[in-house]
């Protein structure tokens, strides 16, 4: 029996497609550009929309739009820290943590294949749990287990963090 799925369209509008192939109904979730941009936020500790917006490059309908969709699918919640004016941010779930070792698998086929190796690694984590490299997962380089978020501690390249707090200042300056 076929079962449909609700999918995104480059619009934002919605269309159904029957399948039972789960890398199809993941897709849907989770497909495109900005969606992704958002989560790798999330990752990294941006809650609030304006980082979220600025890191992704993203206008704010875009950013608004897939906050939204990743809440109603469950990866996100919304938690306010102001009443006035009214402010929300945003965090995972226990879904939208589950999406780590897909993000972990993008990082390493980008930093395999879309770079140069002269350019470093963008992030190098080290695993807690036996002090060594992580390297690109999905287990350890250093011990071969395999890699939970909750067991890395994130070391930033210089330039990686440079070109973050470049786009930043750049974000807020369009803002003023």
């Amino acid at each position: 029996m076929k079962t449909k799925v609700t999918k995104r369209t480059g619009s934002g509008q919605k269309a159904e497609s029957p399948t039972l192939c789960p890398v199809a109904r993941a897709e849907a979730v989770v497909g495109d550009r900005w969606t992704v941009l958002v989560l790798r936020e999330l990752f990294m500790a941006s809650h609030r929309f304006e980082e979220i917006q600025a890191q992704t490059g993203g206008t704010p309908q875009m950013i608004a739009a897939r906050l939204k969709q990743l809440e109603a699918d469950g990866l996100v919640e919304r938690r306010r820290y102001s009443a006035r004016p009214l402010r929300h941010d945003y965090h995972l779930t226990a879904k939208g943590e589950a999406f780590y070792p897909v993000l972990l698998a993008l990082r390493a086929w980008g930093e395999t294949w879309v770079k140069a190796p002269e350019e470093g690694m963008s992030v190098r984590y080290t695993h807690r749990v036996c002090g060594k490299p992580a390297g690109l997962g999905p287990t350890c380089d250093g011990c071969g287990q395999m890699l939970r978020r909750e067991d890395l501690s994130v070391a930033i390249n210089p330039a990686y963090r440079e070109e973050r707090e470049k786009r930043w200042v750049a974000f807020k300056a369009a803002r003023s």
